[in-house]
This record gives C-alpha cells, sequence and structure tokens, in this order.
C-alpha cells in the first residue's frame, strides 16, 4: 500500500463523514457546510486519480454554484438557520427507505458489473470531453440549466411579500 493509497482512503472517510454530517445535522447553514466539505473531498480524490479536469468541475459547478445557490435559496425563502424541530421526522422509515435503496442499488451494480472485467476507455483530453459534451451531451445541459434557472425563480416568488 502506498502513500497515495492511503491518502484516498482517508479523504474518503473525509467524504464520508462529511456526507454522515449532512444528513444528520440539524442546522440548515451547517449542513450546507457540511456539504461544501463532501465536495472538496470528492474534488480531492479526483486530484489523486490524475482527473484534473473533473476536480475543477466538481470545484466550479458543485461547491461554487450548487452550494451557493442552496444558501441563496435559504435566505431568500426566510427558511429557519438554526435548530429546527420541523425537520425531525420518524427514524424508522427513513431507514427503511435508505436501506431499500441502498441495497437496490447494490443489486445492480453487482448484475450490471458482477465480475467481469470492465475495459479501460481510451485516452482522453479536454478537447475529446468538449466534443462529447457539446454533441452528445448538450440536451441534459440545457434541460439542467432550465431547472437552476426555475428554482431560482421560485425561492425569489417564495420570498415575495404579500402586498394585500
Amino acid at each position: 500500500m502506498t502513500v497515495s493509497d492511503v491518502v484516498f482512503i482517508a479523504v474518503g472517510l473525509v467524504a464520508i463523514g462529511a456526507a454522515l454530517a449532512v444528513v444528520l445535522t440539524q442546522h440548515l447553514v451547517r449542513a450546507g457546510l457540511w456539504l461544501v466539505v463532501a465536495l472538496a473531498a470528492i474534488a480531492v480524490e479526483f486530484l489523486l486519480l490524475r482527473a484534473e479536469f473533473a476536480a475543477w468541475v466538481q470545484v466550479l459547478i458543485y461547491v461554487g454554484a450548487v452550494v451557493v445557490l442552496l444558501l441563496f435559496a435559504v435566505m431568500l425563502t426566510r427558511a429557519p438557520i438554526g435548530r429546527s424541530t420541523d425537520l425531525d421526522r420518524p427514524l424508522g422509515p427513513a431507514l427503511l427507505v435508505g436501506s431499500g435503496a441502498g441495497l437496490g442499488l447494490s443489486a445492480l451494480l453487482i448484475s450490471a458489473f458482477g465480475s467481469g472485467q470492465i475495459d479501460a476507455p481510451a485516452a482522453g483530453s479536454a478537447e475529446r470531453l468538449g466534443e462529447a459534451i457539446f454533441s452528445d451531451w448538450v440536451l441534459p445541459f440545457e434541460v439542467l440549466s432550465v431547472l437552476l434557472l426555475a428554482a431560482l425563480v421560485g425561492a425569489i416568488v417564495l420570498s415575495r411579500r404579500e402586498t394585500s
């Protein structure tokens, strides 16, 4: 086991711990900040895998845009920032749904990839990735941009004061 492997495992544990903190915290703003830690740890994992472009996309889009959008939505909707008893839900149904989803995804991955050997794709570059994004993946990117715009407009509409 090399030093790189040890660092990879340590950063992975940080990402898992931060993801658990996102789910388990009762403070909405703290959950957003733990999300920043989890997403940044994933970006570090990409750097350790020598996928620099994916790491910077992770930082710019997820840490930079999605988390900022989440925090703006919290501020604009005047959601409770501190502890909220409204967010407390029964633990049983949550564990049941989470366990079912985890087992279903595990079964899907095992049936799809099982014991088969997966061939590595051809070496890529930012140019090939750009060609793929702007030829095959244009529609999903546009749909995602409309979805984010709708979320922002919805937050603004919810935050307006009623005038009557």
